[in-house]
């Protein structure tokens, strides 16, 4: 009999999308299904985008360069410039969106059984690279208590051994919608100049910050400007999800020299993805302020909704567009499996990402969920009248 990989044995499901069948099923049926587990916004892509595919006049489509094509790098390196992060083309390479840009940093800055610090929880993606890479993720535990902040440093180093070898930030955080401010992110600066690691700052949420200081990124971190590697993504930013194109982004010349190994080795990332990244850098200003006042209204809502149902625990996230919401029920996993399967409200349910699969710690966010503000307001409401009747019902059962 044929055996598949150890490897393809253990790789994790993903928490977002594992009950995509469940929901599939209960659409079958009839039922409307209010989707708050995944990060697909439903805000319109920047109109430049879409018309640089729309306009271009290529007429064959060719391989682009593997670091990407030099005229949309040349053009990020100014926006970059433009806040505050002096970086040129040539410190970047254009990758298969930020998880391609994860992969291959990864690659390319760890051996087998190093380790790798997070803060959970944390991206869930994570712990499928680090088992894709053969990386070690070790948790340093946050809290829905305090907002998921930044623990002290004291507790890195408790992780710290012989073997450890870089730190993950993702900010603004996803799953949490935290905001790590200069001053956490300094003291962070220092536990990496101390024992030489690498810094992964995941920023692909930077323009959705909801607070009145202005983001701060770890490329802007002085002392450690050969430890950072920036993943960057234009999925978010632009509500480009599909275009799958994304980067990877360091100062430190020999990590991009063997960045652009692993690039070449999977050819090139999407042409027409490039095309429409390279027209999102003309997107106004406005666009971002639309977007932002839209969210910030979507956050306050949900926020106020969670917190009044009997039993839950909401944080204000302060960027991104999700929050780790604490419910009244002792296993997320099978609540969000039956509200797909056997509930429903009106001829409607929700699906949730049980936050079990957001940390790497077994036991932890059994009773957590990661919800999506991505949708318009009035199905956010329809959705929390679902999740609020929901729990009512479950928790008879």
């Amino acid at each position: 009999m044929l055996q598949i990989s150890h490897k393809a044995q253990i790789m994790p499901l993903s928490p977002v999308r594992k009950l995509v069948p469940f929901a599939e099923a209960a659409k079958k049926r009839g039922i409307k299904v209010y989707h708050l587990n995944i990060g697909q916004p439903d805000v319109a892509s920047p109109k430049e985008a879409l018309d640089a595919v729309k306009n271009n006049n290529l007429k064959l489509v060719e391989y682009p360069h593997s670091a990407g094509n030099e005229s949309y790098r040349r053009g990020l390196a100014e926006y970059y410039k433009g806040i505050g992060i002096d970086i040129s083309q040539d410190d970047m390479i254009i990758t298969t969106g930020g998880s391609e840009a994860i992969q291959i940093g990864f690659s390319t800055c760890f051996n087998p059984g190093d380790e790798v610090i997070v803060m959970e929880p944390f991206y869930t993606n994570y712990n499928g690279i680090a088992t894709w890479t053969d990386v070690v993720l070790k948790a340093v535990p946050c809290s829905v208590e305090n907002n998921f902040a930044m623990p002290p440093i004291s507790e890195f180093e408790k992780v710290i051994t012989p073997k450890t070898k870089g730190i993950v930030v993702v900010n603004p955080n996803n799953p949490t919608g935290y905001l790590y401010s200069r001053e956490e992110l300094e003291q962070l600066a220092t536990l990496v100049k101390r024992h030489n690691l690498y810094l992964f700052a995941d920023e692909v949420y930077r323009e959705f910050c909801y607070t009145d200081t202005p983001h701060f990124s770890c490329m802007q971190l002085k002392g450690i400007e050969e430890n950072v590697v920036l993943i960057d993504s234009v999925s978010k930013r632009y509500s480009l999800c599909g275009v799958r194109v994304g980067a990877v982004i360091s100062r430190n010349k020999d990590v991009m020299k063997s960045v652009l190994r692993f690039a070449q080795a999977r050819l090139c990332s999407p042409a027409y993805g490039q095309i429409a990244g390279e027209g999102a850098l003309k997107t106004p200003a406005s666009y971002f302020k639309g977007v932002r006042d839209e969210y910030i209204a979507r956050r306050n809502y949900m926020v106020e909704a969670l917190n009044s149902m009997e039993g839950v625990y909401c944080p204000m996230p302060e960027g991104a567009f999700y929050t780790i919401v604490r419910l009244p029920v002792d296993d997320c996993d099978t609540f969000a499996q039956w509200l797909l399967e056997e509930f429903a409200y009106e001829g409607q349910t929700v699906m949730i990402a049980p936050a079990s699969g957001f940390y790497v710690t077994k036991g932890k966010g059994l009773n957590e969920a990661r919800i999506a503000y991505v949708l318009q307001i009035q199905d956010l409401k329809n959705a929390m009248k679902c999740l609020q009747a929901a729990l009512q019902q479950y928790n008879k059962n």
